[in-house]
């Protein structure tokens, strides 16, 4: 029997986040502030991201620096998630205009869309769309992934089609009925991820990867002045995602980009004492964005390492622990559970033991956001 507490091998999912957006938006100036691995080069001019720059982003977490601060490990390692800068989109992308069938392709592989908005005005930063309106375009975007869309669902409705008119397969008269609603609905100009579908529903059009089915992040990119309390461009652009129940942040691209690339930790707090800030902005972009994923975090902790693993919301004790090593699930026996309010309030596990709060959980324990884990396991 082995007690695992670290592993040599990290089998942490590998979510990603998409930054998408029309041309010249601020879409990688934010990629090269929240970025600890790339750099994607960031020019005023159209294309300039051509091929997706991949980054991971540290998911900022208090608990972990607070449970480092009692156990005092060799090391701290946070939980990351990969950030995808993808190519400009432009008006047409769906039929292939620009780089759109590419910028299509990349972005149907990501797990949740962060889109940038434009909400400041600067002569010196090139626009095709004339005057600034991120109502404008919001829906340029949405259009084309719409369209996209469509014609997966089209294609699929075609050959779907046949087989629910002819014979008796119920399975296929059920998909063509789920098909021909995400059909109605596209075709009204409104997104997937606003008709409601159930689990089975969602399973019937899962292998089409639809664009618009993926959680959304807006961010509306301000100028300096407008950082802390948004300007009309923001303020037009938050009450149309309002309606639509989407989370969106306020935050100028330019200054997070420029507290990323100081090396000092005292010169980064002068900076954002100098701006007021509380902490950069992009600290809460990736909290958001984490909740947007429907993620949660847990914790291992020892004096090698204090660690946070990512996990999707709801899953149990066992597929938790695959995420740091796949045998930790095959010969899972039993998990250790701390809840990370216990482990600060008595400053150790031994301290938790001790008072009775280590708890032995099973195969079915649904890990909670925050616990403090050891399993233990058998191959």
């Amino acid at each position: 029997m082995e007690t695992a507490i670290f592993a040599a091998q990290n089998f942490d999912m590998a979510l990603q986040a998409g930054i998408v957006g029309l041309p010249n938006v601020g879409k990688s100036t934010l990629f090269n502030a929240v970025s600890i691995s790339a750099k994607a080069q960031a020019s005023n001019y159209r294309f300039c991201t051509i091929e997706p720059n991949i980054g991971l982003v540290d998911v900022p977490d208090e608990r972990m620096a607070k449970l480092a601060e009692l156990v005092k490990p060799n090391r701290t390692v946070p939980t990351q998630l990969e950030i995808v800068d993808i190519a400009g989109l432009v008006r047409g992308a769906s039929k292939g205009e620009g780089l759109g069938n590419k910028f299509l392709a990349n972005i149907r592989e990501v797990d949740a869309i962060i889109h940038v908005i434009r909400c400041f005005e600067d002569e010196n930063v090139l626009r095709e769309e004339g005057a600034i309106n991120p109502i404008s375009d919001k829906e340029i975007i949405e259009t084309e992934l719409q369209l996209k869309d469509l014609d997966s669902v089209e294609r699929k409705w075609s050959r779907v089609e046949k087989m629910a008119k002819v014979g008796t397969d119920t399975k296929a008269k059920a998909e063509f009925e789920i098909l021909t609603k995400c059909k109605v609905h596209l075709e009204k100009g409104k997104s997937i991820h606003s008709l409601g579908l159930d689990k089975e529903e969602q399973l019937a059009i899962a292998d089409l990867f639809l664009l618009t089915d993926k959680p959304v992040l807006y961010v509306a990119n301000v100028d300096e002045a407008s950082m802390h309390t948004g300007n009309k461009y923001s303020d037009m652009l938050k009450a149309a995602v309002v309606a639509e129940g989407a989370e969106l942040i306020i935050m100028c691209n330019n200054i997070e980009a420029q507290i990323a690339e100081m090396e000092s930790e005292e010169d980064k707090q002068m900076f954002m004492e100098e701006y007021k800030m509380g902490e950069p902005a992009l600290n809460r972009l990736i909290r958001t964005a984490y909740k947007l994923l429907n993620l949660d975090t847990y914790f291992t902790a020892g004096v090698q390492e204090v660690r946070a693993w990512t996990i999707h919301k709801g899953w149990k004790a066992p597929q938790a622990a695959s995420v740091i090593h796949t045998d930790f699930e095959k010969g899972f026996i039993k998990a250790e559970v701390i809840a990370y309010e216990d482990f600060v309030k008595y400053g150790s596990e031994a301290a938790c033991r001790e008072n009775g709060r280590l708890r032995i959980e099973g195969k079915e324990y649904i890990v909670k956001d925050g616990d403090v884990m050891h399993f233990r396991f058998n191959v």
